[in-house]
């Protein structure tokens, strides 16, 4: 089975996660700089065999749309040309950070692990994933 791919972009730093083959498990990846985001997913895409790529969905507490997504549709139109053999979704996003910076405190990472913030970014991304894999019931 093919791998699924997250993505919980930010306009400096971007989080990556990837399920396993079987999409059971989603797991943090890397932390990259958001310029070079769309290499990282095309060389990752060349090296693993992904099917989707769930991208989070910034939305405030009202449910509209963040501020973020100007860039953020942009760049789902994007993947969608760059990977028209894949699925290209997005996932709402709410509280993933603040899920994040709990599940990284109560994993007994050290005080200083702890303020490295690409670590969020890339637990965000896990956690994304993993709730879009449970939607769908994987």
């Amino acid at each position: 089975m093919a791998r699924l791919l997250a993505i919980d972009y930010g306009t400096k730093r971007t989080g990556i996660a990837v399920s396993d083959p079987l999409g059971i498990i989603a797991q943090p990846l890397e932390t990259v700089d958001t310029k070079s985001l769309e290499r990282f997913v095309l060389e990752y895409c060349q090296r693993e065999d992904v099917q989707t790529i769930v991208v989070g969905h910034p939305r405030q507490m009202s449910g509209e749309a963040s501020e973020t997504m100007r860039y953020i549709e942009p760049l789902v139109g994007r993947l969608r040309r760059a990977h028209p053999d894949k699925q290209v979704v997005l996932f709402d996003e709410r509280f993933t950070s603040v899920l994040a910076q709990r599940t990284i405190l109560q994993s007994g990472i050290g005080k200083m692990a702890r303020r490295d913030k690409s670590l969020v970014d890339k637990v965000s991304a896990a956690i994304i994933l993993q709730d879009y894999m449970a939607s769908v019931g994987m």
